[in-house]
């Protein structure tokens, strides 16, 4: 039983690692080449300022536009897009 779940982790293990060298190798080299790799999101950020009686005060910053990559995981500094996408607000809590 143990090794029959031993054999599991490591099989499951491995296909993590091909899936994200695949994501990786097709973020480098761009594949398809006619699909577009970056792409760009408008962020909403805002301030959430807790103040002395509980209650939460919200200060609302300019839009920014974030650079995203269209792959499965964040690869060379960037969030993945379909992540950035559903998650427009950037709450900083102060």
């Amino acid at each position: 039983m143990k090794r029959a779940l031993l054999n599991a982790a490591v099989a499951l293990m491995i296909i993590a690692l091909v899936v994200y060298a695949a994501d990786y190798l097709a973020a480098k080299y761009q594949i398809p080449k006619s699909h577009q790799l970056y792409s760009t999101i408008k962020i909403q950020p805002y301030y959430a300022v807790r103040l002395k009686n509980n209650k939460t005060e919200f200060y609302f910053l300019d839009p920014q536009t974030e650079v995203c990559i269209h792959s499965l995981f964040p690869h060379f500094g960037h969030r993945p897009c379909w992540y950035v996408s559903r998650n427009t607000q950037k709450r900083i809590n102060m």
